[in-house]
């Protein structure tokens, strides 16, 4: 039986070694850092409240990045739902333009469903092996390989094509009206 020192000393290795990283995957995913900072630390204090438990599971990393991304959707999915709310009542806010570069990207990434976007997040940005993206997400490994080159399709043509102005948003439909240039 270890102690409660030797516990301790476990839990704040694995969190100073995979933190950092973890935030940067989520962020990929959620394209905001405080919900991926949120996310990541809401994660690690479910897996301390178990930690006796997942300490001894086979990859501790693994049980945390897994909560972690499951936090970051559900977040993601109550944050869409607060928007078209939001958008229904009324109301506007000025939000400083972002860069075109990250504009495209996180337009091209929301544009995946949410498994291709995980696994590219996951394999791209966290790089992580098939085998453990599969694992993680409770799929076969071809799932895995699947979803990856579909998403990578359909990255290369949103990415490559130009477009005057992503399609905006209203009430949580895209605008269908796209006018794209070759």
């Amino acid at each position: 039986m270890r102690d409660d020192e030797d516990l301790r000393t476990d839990f704040d290795a694995l969190y100073g070694s995979t933190s950092r990283r973890l935030i940067a995957a989520v962020y990929q995913l959620t394209g905001d850092v405080t919900e991926a900072e949120d996310a990541v630390h809401e994660a690690f204090a479910r897996a301390w409240e178990r930690w006796p438990t997942v300490s001894a599971a086979r990859d501790p990393a693994a049980w945390v990045r897994t909560v972690a991304l499951r936090l970051a959707v559900s977040s993601w999915r109550r944050s869409c739902h607060r928007l078209r709310a939001h958008l229904r009542l009324g109301g506007s806010g000025h939000v400083p333009d972002p860069t075109p570069d990250h504009v495209d990207l996180v337009w091209a990434l929301r544009r995946l469903p949410v498994g291709q976007r995980l696994v590219v997040v996951l394999f791209h940005l966290y790089d992580l092996p098939i085998e453990e993206i599969a694992e993680d997400l409770g799929i076969t490994a071809g799932a895995v390989r699947v979803r990856l080159t579909r998403a990578r399709r359909a990255l290369a043509v949103d990415l490559t094509t130009t477009t005057p102005d992503p399609p905006r948003e209203v009430a949580g439909r895209t605008d269908t009206a796209e006018v794209r240039h070759g």
